[in-house]
Formats: structure tokens, C-alpha cells, sequence
């Protein structure tokens, strides 16, 4: 399930606005995956469903992570240093072997690690 941001604005400011919009639909943040998404300039704060969930009765649209080839970085104390994260994005996206059809991933791996995703051929 997701919440997805204003293309319109940069991701650091769409980010914030739509997990908090995001996790306040849910009853509990323990034990849940969340994930960030961008493509084509769009922020989606994602959180996998858990078994048995009804997506006609979810209060935000579903979607499916494209699979594939991605590079990953891991960022420890992300929430320390917010500005790395973009850094990273657009370090790993030079890459000769990058591949734009399919999102940036951010795996929230816990409260201080991210993992950033970026696809490749």
C-alpha cells in the first residue's frame, strides 16, 4: 500500500508528508516493512501488506516493486544525515549500467539503517 507525493516538490520535502500520512492509517508500525519509491520525480512512502489483507478495504492504493537487478548502499544513522541519502541516489544512478524504467528503492531496514536500491540491466 502506498502514499504517493506531489512530483512538484523536491523528495525531501514529499517524503516526510506522505510516510506521516501514511503511518497514521496504520494501527501498529511494529513489525511492518516500509519502503521509499521514486520514479519520475513522485515520492511514494510504501508499506507491505500483511497475509490476509483485503486491498478493496485498504484506505490507499497497492502496488508491486518491480523486481530485478539492483546495487544497493547502506546508510547507517540516515536520520542524522538526511542530505547522504540524495548524494548516494545520484551516485549510483551515474552508473553506466542504470536502468530508469524501474524506481529508486529506499528499504527502511530499521530506525537507523536505510538501504538504498537503484535498478540496473
Amino acid at each position: 500500500m502506498y502514499v504517493a507525493g506531489d512530483s512538484n516538490e523536491p523528495n525531501p520535502v514529499q517524503a516526510p508528508k506522505v510516510f506521516q500520512e501514511l503511518e497514521a492509517s496504520l494501527p501498529t508500525l511494529r513489525g511492518r516493512k516500509f519502503y521509499g519509491l521514486v520514479f519520475d520525480g513522485e515520492y511514494k512512502a510504501c508499506v507491505e501488506l500483511n497475509a490476509g489483507h483485503d486491498a478493496s478495504t485498504l484506505p490507499f492504493p497497492t502496488l508491486t516493486i518491480p523486481g530485478g537487478r539492483y546495487v544497493h548502499r547502506r546508510m547507517p544513522d540516515w536520520e542524522k544525515h538526511p542530505h547522504a541519502i540524495g548524494e548516494a541516489v545520484d551516485e549510483l544512478c551515474t552508473r553506466s549500467d542504470y536502468d530508469p524504467s524501474r524506481p529508486v528503492i529506499e528499504f527502511h531496514r530499521s530506525h537507523t539503517t536505510l538501504v538504498i536500491r537503484v535498478p540496473v540491466r
